[in-house]
């Protein structure tokens, strides 16, 4: 059977209202787009989503990951939105397309995606999951936990398919390179890097015993792109479950704990990640707090059979319950760490502005 690829690309073209979520005409003009191009045969098949103000598209067809007719129909996609977007004088109309012509793909001009090419199973359940008002970090923890955590992962132990661990591909983003790391054997040098989650960023992960990968990342930083403070980058993330690779539950269960992850208003907070269904991610106290969603497919010669909303479930209240309460007690640190980022982390806001104005001010001592 020909591979299938799996290639998941989003934008924020235009908040409605302000950045809290995404109108429908923009959804409907994506569906349309995408239509014509599974008509053409260039995709066999395709969902379009939202998480918060991110239009989400998921598509499958056989180009092989960083193919120029699909993240050029991804552009055009996002392009035409954007016109909507300004028609309908949305709010921040476009601006995650941080170019104005298309070069052959959209890496480095604005959009987030992740690819994978996977042979298909006989039965291939995916997840796809999507964040709001945070950083490609974001992903880390819960990474970590489903892939090298065998307090959360019982197959880590009992499932012979994958008892042999998985490797890590880590990307450190301020210097531009990347390394990979098996687990359990490098666990602690693994977790000195991920634990700093705004430099070092799991990309994908592999199955150790034969390397077939089981999960992959958007790494995109918007900042580190525009030289400026343009949005928050607001990953996706799609993982492959079951029959060698870590079961649904698995996979799901880390979000049950809504750890701090940057962003939240103008992206320079932490705050706590909330699972949430699809008509729950937008977004609004605060311009947040920070949401995840995720939508679980099974694939079926390449086509879509889904989705199924897998944070809609009442197991996640609690979680829920949780993030609005750490939501509650950072929100009153106000200004001040750990509220507010590290100044490290805010070089992309007025500080530098500030800084300049009161250098000549400062005194030795």
């Amino acid at each position: 059977m020909a591979k299938v690829t799996l290639s998941h690309l989003k934008a924020d073209v235009g908040g409605w209202v302000g950045h809290s979520s995404l109108h429908p005409a923009l959804i409907t003009k994506a569906q349309d787009y995408l239509s014509k191009a599974k008509q053409a045969k260039l995709l066999i098949d395709f969902h379009v989503t939202q998480c918060g103000d991110d239009l989400q598209l998921i598509t499958t067809h056989r180009k092989g990951p960083d193919h120029e007719e699909i993240h050029k129909l991804a552009w055009d996609t996002f392009v035409a939105c954007t016109k909507e977007a300004e028609r309908l004088k949305l709010y921040g109309a476009g601006q995650d397309l941080l170019s104005d012509a298309f070069s052959g793909n959209i890496r480095g001009m604005g959009p987030g995606y992740a690819e994978m090419e996977i042979e298909e199973r006989q039965s291939e359940p995916v997840l796809f999951f999507m964040a709001d008002k945070t950083s490609p970090g974001a992903w880390n923890l819960p990474v970590f936990r489903i892939f090298a955590d065998p307090f959360n992962t019982a197959g880590l132990v009992i499932d012979p398919k994958f008892h042999d661990g998985f490797r890590f591909e880590v990307l450190d983003v301020k210097e531009s390179r990347k390394i990979e790391l098996n687990c359990p054997e490098e666990m602690y040098d693994l977790l000195i890097l991920i634990g700093s989650p705004e430099r070092f960023i799991i990309k994908a992960v592999y199955r150790k015993s034969d390397g077939e990968i089981a999960a992959v990342s958007s790494t995109q930083k918007l900042s580190l792109m525009a030289g400026r403070y343009v949005g928050k980058d607001d990953p996706v993330m799609m993982a492959r479950c079951q029959s060698g690779f870590p079961a649904v539950g698995e996979v799901l269960n880390p979000f049950a704990f809504p750890h701090l992850v940057s962003g939240w208003m103008r992206g320079s907070h932490y705050g706590p990640l909330m699972p949430v269904s699809v008509p729950e991610a937008n977004p609004s106290r605060f311009d947040g707090p920070p949401r995840v969603v995720c939508l679980g497919f099974q694939l079926a010669d390449g086509k879509l059979i889904g989705p199924r909303d897998m944070f809609a479930d009442p197991s996640f209240d609690l979680a829920r319950k949780r993030a609005n309460e750490v939501a509650d007690y950072v929100r009153a640190h106000g200004p001040f760490e750990p509220h507010r980022l590290p100044l490290e982390e805010m070089e992309y806001t007025t500080l530098p502005e500030v800084m300049e104005k009161l250098e000549s001010r400062f005194k030795g001592v």
